[in-house]
C-alpha cells in the first residue's frame, strides 16, 4: 500500500514520513493548522507556504519546510504535492505517488468557495482518504450571502434594540470568514485575544479582514453600544461575555442543522456555517477523484461508508486522531483569557 495506518498516524513506507500524524515523527506533512491535524512534537514539518505562519504561532519554533499548492517533491521513493482543500486559508490536500499508484489524504476540505480559502481543487487518484464529519444527507449548506445576510440582520436587531451580539467561532479560519462577511457600518467589531492573535497572523499574510477592536481586562466593554464580539465557542455563557451587558449570544457551526444543538451550546441564536463539506460536497468530491478505493474518517464513518458502498465504491473506514468540526473543539482549551 502507498499510505499505512499505524498507531502514530498516516504513514508512507516509499518515503518515511507520515500525513497529519497525532503523536510525535521525525517528519511530518502537515494539512493545515487546526490543533487536531498539526500538533507539537515532531522533528521536521512540511506544509503550505501559507499554513506556516498559524502553525508557527501555535507551535513556537518548529523546523518547517514550505512548498507551493501542486509543486512535486520527491521524498524518498514517493512523489508527494499540495492541493488546495477550500477548508481554511493555507489548507491543502496531500497527494502521494509511489510507483504510479496515486493516493490522496483530503484532511478537511469543503467544496464551495468562501472568497478567502484557496478553492478547493479535485485530485485525481486511486485511493481517497476522506473525512466525513457531515456525511448525513440533513447537512446541506445554504449559499454564503445568505447566511451573511441572516448574521448582519440578526446584529443590526441587536444593535437597535441596545443588545451586544456575541458570535461564538472557532478561533482558526471561522472567525475570519465571519468577519470577512460582516457589514462593519452596523457597529464596532470587538474580538476575544485568542481570534485576534490568529487576525495578525493572517492580517501579516495579507487577507482582508475589517477593523477589530480586541477585548483586554482594560477594555469598558459597555463603551461600545451595538458592538458585534467575536469570541471562541467556548467563551458563550462565561463570565468573559457577561462583561458585556445585555447581549444575544449565537454559535455558527454545521451542527446548527441539529435539533437541540444550539440549546447545548447556550446560544440564542444558531447559524448554519460550516468549513467542511456538506453531505453534496462529499459526495461531489469523491466522484471527482475518480477513486474507487475510498478510506473515510472522523465523522459519520459507517453510515457514509455504508452508503458509498451502495454506489459501488470499495469504502472502509480508518481510524485516526482527527476531530472535524467538534462542539467540544480541542482548540478552545487555549481560548479561556
Amino acid at each position: 500500500m502507498v499510505l499505512e495506518f499505524t498507531e502514530r498516524g498516516i504513514y508512507c513506507p516509499a518515503g518515511d514520513f507520515f500525513i497529519d500524524p497525532w503523536r510525535p515523527v521525525d517528519r511530518a506533512l502537515i494539512t493545515h493548522g487546526h490543533a487536531d491535524h498539526a500538533r507539537p512534537g515532531h522533528a521536521r514539518y512540511l506544509s503550505t507556504h501559507a499554513a506556516a505562519p498559524v502553525m508557527r504561532h501555535r507551535l513556537g519554533e518548529i523546523v518547517i519546510e514550505t512548498v507551493g499548492y501542486g509543486e512535486a517533491l520527491r521524498i524518498g521513493n514517493a512523489t508527494v504535492s499540495f492541493h488546495p482543500a477550500g477548508h481554511v486559508p493555507g489548507s491543502a490536500q496531500i497527494r502521494v505517488e509511489v510507483a504510479g499508484e496515486v493516493w490522496v489524504v483530503s484532511g478537511d476540505y469543503k467544496v464551495a468557495p468562501d472568497g478567502m480559502s484557496e478553492p478547493f481543487e479535485p485530485v485525481r487518484c486511486h485511493a481517497f482518504i476522506s473525512e466525513c464529519t457531515f456525511g448525513l444527507p440533513v447537512f446541506k449548506w445554504a449559499p454564503q450571502d445568505e447566511v451573511a445576510a441572516e448574521i448582519n440582520a440578526w446584529w443590526a436587531g441587536n444593535a437597535a434594540a441596545g443588545r451586544a451580539s456575541i458570535l461564538g467561532a472557532y478561533s482558526l479560519g471561522k472567525a475570519q470568514r465571519l468577519l470577512s462577511i460582516l457589514e462593519p457600518d452596523i457597529g464596532p467589531i470587538l474580538t476575544h485575544g485568542a481570534i485576534e492573535n490568529t487576525n495578525a497572523v493572517m492580517r501579516d499574510q495579507g487577507l482582508a479582514l475589517p477593523d477589530t477592536l480586541r477585548v483586554t481586562p482594560d477594555l469598558d466593554a459597555k463603551a461600545h453600544p451595538g458592538a458585534l464580539v467575536m469570541a471562541p465557542p467556548s467563551a458563550l455563557g462565561s463570565s468573559w461575555a457577561r462583561r458585556f451587558g445585555p447581549a444575544s449570544t449565537a454559535f455558527a457551526s454545521g451542527w446548527m442543522r441539529l435539533r437541540g444543538v444550539r440549546r447545548r451550546r447556550a446560544a440564542d441564536r444558531g447559524f448554519v456555517m460550516s468549513d467542511h463539506a456538506d453531505w453534496a460536497g462529499l459526495n461531489s468530491a469523491i466522484r471527482e477523484t475518480g477513486a474507487e478505493r475510498i478510506l473515510v474518517t472522523h465523522g459519520y464513518t459507517e453510515i457514509f461508508a455504508k452508503w458509498l458502498r451502495s454506489e459501488g465504491y470499495d469504502a472502509d473506514i480508518v481510524a485516526t486522531g482527527f476531530e472535524g468540526e467538534s462542539l467540544d473543539a480541542s482548540e478552545d482549551a487555549e481560548a479561556t483569557s
